[in-house]
């Protein structure tokens, strides 16, 4: 299994500074190579202390420069954010500088402070992230880009530095919509799974996904690669402490951040699964019980049940690939780093000593 480590600068309720902030996870981040961890990622967010990563390929091209195989993840790039060609650029200069260590994750967004601050339209979001995708993922495999659609129109022009490899094989989205999760097999890209609903919908979508896929390109799907908001402790007492603090505090940024309690989303074209969280948060005891579901959704224990968790989610998803998130809601800096730092030495390499998905579990239907 590829193991990686996402860093995502959090600092709800700003108690220490932004710059302390990102001392502390940047000095997390330097420690994946030298941990052994196979990659590095960051997600992008705007405008709150939910993630203050505003331009996900700036990190990576300084982690780049920091290391020398890791490679390079970006969890996701929001396209409808941005000019596609610029993000063709981006990426294609990244590539090279690194020696072709970027993994693309993309994704088309939800939080409307976002949206608001980038001056787009949510409902224009979907349709944005098909054609911005559409382009770039076929300009960095010809060398330039050209398109004319509903939103994205560009003029042929040269993508220079020009790419030297192929991003097949190297491509994920973060699709959470079934219509989404559809519009990604068409285009053969693999998905990219952040927990978040109950498992028997995951494993619905992804048969979906596969069969779409393989229709589309005659080929088999690429396994999921899936993040998780991980702790790690040898006292099973203390894991879960921990978790319901921490993890527990990161469900209520997302809340907060996304404004899922609120009912702007269930009128928003595109994001009407994610209205539905209006009507379960606002349910009696919706919060403390949509708290519990997202909890047993991560990965936290002590090093065999965090194993133990994994090895569930691979069950469920047949993914090679793990991303764990250490720092989060405020955790101190020498809690996360404990944590990472048990979790490569205990858990990471049993992860990475196991056949690959689809022969531990069969091919998945």
């Amino acid at each position: 299994m590829h193991v990686g480590m996402s860093v995502i600068f959090q600092n709800p309720g700003e108690l220490v500074s932004d710059a302390e902030v990102y001392a502390q996870d940047l000095a997390l981040a330097r420690l994946a190579e030298p941990l052994g961890f196979d990659s590095i990622w960051s997600v992008e967010h705007h405008f709150t202390d939910y993630t203050m990563c505003p331009d996900v390929f700036q990190f990576l091209t300084y982690m780049a420069a920091c290391t020398e195989r890791i490679q390079l993840g970006s969890m996701v790039c929001v396209l409808p954010w941005h000019d596609p060609m610029r993000v063709a650029e981006e990426i294609a200069m990244l590539d090279i500088m690194s020696g072709g260590r970027v993994i693309i994750g993309m994704g088309r967004g939800t939080g409307r402070v976002e949206f608001e601050g980038m001056r787009v339209a949510m409902p224009e979001a979907r349709k944005r992230f098909a054609e911005s995708a559409e382009m770039l993922l076929t300009g960095l495999e010809q060398g330039w880009c050209e398109f004319d659609g509903e939103f994205i129109r560009q003029p042929r022009k040269d993508i220079r530095p020009r790419p030297n490899k192929s991003f097949k094989g190297r491509v994920y989205a973060a699709a959470i919509s079934p219509e989404s999760t559809e519009i990604m097999a068409r285009m053969g890209v693999g998905i990219l799974i952040v927990p978040q609903k109950p498992w028997k919908t995951v494993r619905q979508e992804l048969q979906t996904y596969r069969e779409t896929f393989r229709a589309a390109t005659g080929e088999e799907p690429p396994p999921p690669m899936v993040a998780g908001w991980t702790y790690v402790d040898g006292s099973a007492d203390k894991a879960e402490s921990m978790a319901r603090k921490y993890i527990g505090g990161y469900w209520d940024s997302i809340v907060k951040h996304y404004e899922f309690d609120q009912d702007h989303l269930k009128n928003t074209p595109g994001y009407e699964f994610h209205g539905k969280m209006h009507d379960m948060l606002n349910a009696p005891g919706g919060m403390e019980k949509m708290t519990e579901f997202f909890l047993g959704l991560q990965v936290w224990g002590t090093p065999d049940q965090v194993k133990d968790k994994i090895l569930t989610i691979q069950d469920n998803t047949y993914n090679d690939g793990y991303m764990g998130v250490f720092s989060y809601a405020g955790m101190p800096a020498a809690d996360a780093e404990a944590s990472a730092r048990l979790f490569a030495a205990e858990v990471m390499p049993d992860l990475k000593a196991l056949a690959p998905a689809y022969e531990r579990l069969g091919a998945p239907a």
